[in-house]
């Protein structure tokens, strides 16, 4: 393959080549109760070329047959040299490298039964489907990837990865009369089939929730101070500072450069935040991105001032700063944007009860169902909660919205946990028609001094 790749690249006639090649195998198994609503393994294949010439615009293709290589850098050429540019491109320089990568897969998906796959996901739904009468319903999934990822530009570059992942999923319903809940627990590795095993807490973890939250109360909607658990501080993160530091949208979005600019103060002294797409072992983890530039820990905010923004190659020449890693595609069908990885709050000082203490009524909050951001505003729902009374964490409510602008949320940080830990969950991150894309967050616990909470009016 590389050698394919080499000779296409050879014979481009544009000023710039780049091709992106990819094989990947999956499976994937849905239960629904105790019906297997799918079974499957698929492969794919195929790739991506950008040709870009100097005054014209990029031209780029897909395709899926590997002996159309030659024609199609010939396609994207031709493409390229269809739209004139005013104003033109320019990319950032990045490190020539050649470098083969394989990272451990922890049990090779690729040789297991697709039997054997199905019988464990049985197996771990069973622990949800027996753990009360009130279990009336569950959803339980699996999903293996292995992907053989080769990249190449017509600058030198030549980099080959062998990239691994693996997702379970939980969902349980309960009902008690009229009142139905659900518990849901997700599980997102850059592992193999060895990784998935011994999880059957995961699993009673969402039925047992799913249970409790059916005799929680709801909370009294309005003002609270709140501390946010890692996982929700993570999510937080990510959808707020995370999204609005990636500099593709920053470049077509005035509103946004300003609420983004560098040197602002945003939070305390001890709020500091960052994407590292190097850190080891998350699912947002890659020795390069699919521009073939090498991923690194860049500081979005540190000691509470802005001071970085994610790039590609291109936006980081249009705003005179450097790339970072940044620029990832879903798969070969998509180009490369800029887009998150490992998204973090770093460590503060102090464990959970430190952070309670001294708060007489307010929420715990735990754990992210969904969310949604623009710009400035915010609302996040947490997948529990729990009520704070006099500097201790006491009874389950049932999830609570969290609302209110980002600026205003990150100022009334008091203090920031030192427990930081990554979390583990599956799903993904969605931009641009590009889904699910595999990111993490990590955070320690976060206090806010106040938050708008919706529940009861009454």
């Amino acid at each position: 393959m590389k050698q394919r790749l080499t000779e296409a690249l050879r014979a481009s006639r544009a000023d710039y080549t780049e091709i992106r090649l990819e094989r990947s195998w999956s499976a994937t198994v849905a239960l629904r109760g105790r019906r297997i609503e799918g079974a499957q393994t698929a492969f794919d294949g195929g790739g991506f070329i950008r040709c870009l010439n100097r005054g014209y615009g990029w031209g780029t293709v897909t395709f899926t047959g590997f002996d159309e290589l030659p024609a199609m850098v010939a396609r994207a050429h031709e493409l390229s040299l269809a739209v004139r540019l005013d104003q033109p491109i320019r990319l950032a320089e990045i490190p020539l490298r050649q470098e083969d990568v394989r990272e451990d897969l922890d049990g090779d998906v690729r040789g297991v039964g697709l039997d054997q796959k199905v019988a464990l996901l049985v197996q771990l739904n069973n622990e949800m489907l027996s753990h009360d009468r009130r279990i009336v319903d569950t959803q339980a999934a699996y999903r293996d990837e292995v992907t053989e990822w080769w990249f190449g530009n017509s600058d030198g570059i030549l980099l080959h990865e062998r990239r691994p992942e693996i997702t379970l999923s939980a969902v349980a319903v309960a009902r008690e009369g009229d009142i139905i809940e659900r518990g849901l627990e997700s599980l997102g590795l850059r592992r193999g089939w060895l990784s998935v095993h011994g999880r059957e807490g995961m699993f009673r973890q969402a039925a047992e929730r799913a249970v409790d939250l059916l005799k929680a109360p709801r909370v009294q909607g309005g003002r609270y101070p709140v501390v946010l658990d890692p996982r929700l501080a993570g999510v937080f993160i990510h959808a707020s500072i995370g999204h609005l530091s990636e500099a593709d949208f920053l470049a077509e979005n005035p509103a946004a450069r300003g609420l983004m600019r560098l040197g602002r103060r945003v939070g305390p002294d001890d709020l500091n935040v960052g994407d590292d797409g190097s850190a080891a072992g998350r699912r947002g983890t890659l020795p390069y991105d699919d521009e073939g530039t090498p991923t690194q820990n860049t500081i979005l905010i540190q000691n509470g001032v802005l001071v970085g923004r994610l790039h590609s190659r291109e936006t980081a020449a249009r705003m005179g700063e450097r790339p970072t890693g940044n620029a990832r595609a879903l798969s070969f069908r998509h180009p490369p944007i800029v887009r998150l990885t490992n998204t973090y709050i770093a460590n503060g000082r102090g464990a959970l009860e430190d952070l309670v203490r001294d708060i007489k009524l307010g929420i715990y909050a735990c754990d992210a169902t969904g969310g949604q951001t623009h710009l400035e505003d915010y609302s996040f729902t947490s997948g529990y909660a729990y009520m704070i009374r006099n500097g201790k964490i006491a009874e389950l409510v049932k999830p609570v919205a969290l609302a209110g602008r980002l600026f205003e949320t990150l100022e009334r940080i008091e203090r920031i946990g030192g427990d930081f830990r990554w979390n583990e969950m599956g799903g993904g991150c969605g931009k641009g028609g590009q889904v699910p894309l595999p990111v993490s967050e990590g955070a320690p616990h976060v206090r806010l001094s106040e938050v708008l909470v919706g529940g009861d009016s009454r």
